[in-house]
């Protein structure tokens, strides 16, 4: 089994930053962790790659996602390793090494808010701030055993944050339990607490069949346990679609924000990451135009299937954490199969939140809830709700 460094590689090498909050709130006494793609004050945003913060300045505000989480009392104690720009959902770095896993350390933590779920799995600190473009919060949330906030696009501002794919992009949250995250989550969108409102769960089968046969079955029992009252469809027979959709749409973003860097001879990448970057400029205007005429038909259709007081039940990953150092075959069927469950919330800019809900050979699976868009606040209190009175088997 792997030795774990002491702070399980989860934090940003050099001097670890320290803010104590600004004022007592709901969240005092508690900590949190920034992932680096998000400015804190004084700090360079690394974005995970040398070269990329060789060209840096520091930041010379906070962005407000941490400003808010100080001024409701918590104290941020350090920022936290990314995957580069944050284009995996592995969880590796080839710069700054790999944050082990807490739960499974010979097993990858999840990716791209890596560093910030390994803090929070660990006990370094209560809350972790990250980003969640296609899956960069839920799924380490899932590899590690926490629980993983997304919110609606465009509820939280994305004021500091470094942009990836700016329609997909989003700022999340991980914590250890549904009654730290949600007050905290509450905090990032500026709303008060609301009460608990019966909801109706419908289970996606065809996504649970895109999971491992075994993590399916207990996805599938956790969701009746919770009450899931029918199974639906969401891909319409081609899941495909969607990975392919989020694939190109996301990689035309990317090439739009970040082309001049990609382009250029000082942009160096980690041997997994370099052949995706290189493909995004290679996305042409014709498959990005079909994909986003494609994008806006099936966001309409996903909200519909999700109207007030409606919750959809859906595995976050394919399964438990792959073994560390994936390659070849078996990493793009992983990096596939996440990305189609993941790319599901992004597509439609649906608020969702990952529950840690089973375990298999002693590593924990993730069953992800979302909700209709704007309704961030309904979901946060359905998940708070059920602390106490679900028991994952």
């Amino acid at each position: 089994m792997l030795a774990a460094p002491a702070d399980h590689g989860a934090f940003v090498p050099g001097l670890r930053q320290q803010i104590p909050a600004t004022a007592p709130g709901p969240l005092t006494g508690l900590s949190f962790v920034v992932k680096d793609l998000i400015d804190v004050a004084g700090t360079v945003t690394g974005g995970g790659n040398p070269d990329w913060s060789a060209r840096q300045r520091q930041a010379a505000a906070s962005a407000p996602v941490v400003t808010r989480l100080l001024q409701a009392g918590a104290n941020l104690v350090g920022k936290t390793v990314t995957d580069e720009l944050a284009f995996s959902l592995e969880g590796e770095n080839a710069h700054f090494g790999t944050p082990v896993n807490p739960r499974c350390p010979d097993r990858l933590p999840g990716g791209s808010s890596s560093g910030s779920a390994v803090a929070v799995a660990a006990g370094f600190a209560d809350l972790g701030l990250g980003t969640d473009t296609g899956g960069s919060v839920r799924v380490p949330a899932s590899f590690c055993g926490l629980y993983g906030f997304r919110p609606s696009h465009g509820r939280i501002p994305m004021a500091g944050v470094m942009p990836f794919a700016p329609s997909f992009d989003t700022v999340g949250l991980l914590a250890r339990s549904a009654e730290i995250l949600a007050p905290a989550a509450l905090c990032l969108l500026g709303s008060p607490r609301s009460a608990v409102r019966p909801c109706e769960l419908h289970l996606a089968s065809d996504a649970v069949e895109i999971a491992d046969p075994q993590a399916g079955i207990l996805l599938r029992q956790a969701a009746k346990q919770l009450g899931a009252t029918r199974e639906i469809s969401i891909f319409a027979g081609s899941p495909g679609d969607y990975l392919e959709a989020y694939r190109v749409i996301q990689g035309c973003e990317i090439a739009a924000a970040h082309g001049d860097f990609l382009r250029g001879a000082q942009a160096r990448f980690g041997p997994t990451i370099a052949p995706r970057f290189a493909g995004v400029l290679e996305i042409g205007a014709a498959a990005a135009a079909r994909w986003r005429a494609w994008r806006e038909q099936k966001a309409a259709t996903l909200r519909r299937l999700l109207p007030a007081g409606r919750l959809l039940l859906m595995p976050t990953t394919p399964g438990i954490a792959p073994l560390r150092f994936l390659r070849g075959a078996e990493a793009d069927q992983f990096y596939g199969a996440a990305l189609t469950l993941g790319s599901v919330a992004g597509l439609a800019g649906l608020p969702a939140i990952s529950m840690p809900v089973a375990e298999l050979d002693g590593c924990p699976i993730g069953l992800s809830v979302l909700a209709g868009p704007g309704e961030d606040e309904t979901l946060l209190e359905f998940v708070r709700s059920l602390a106490g009175s679900f028991v994952p088997r």
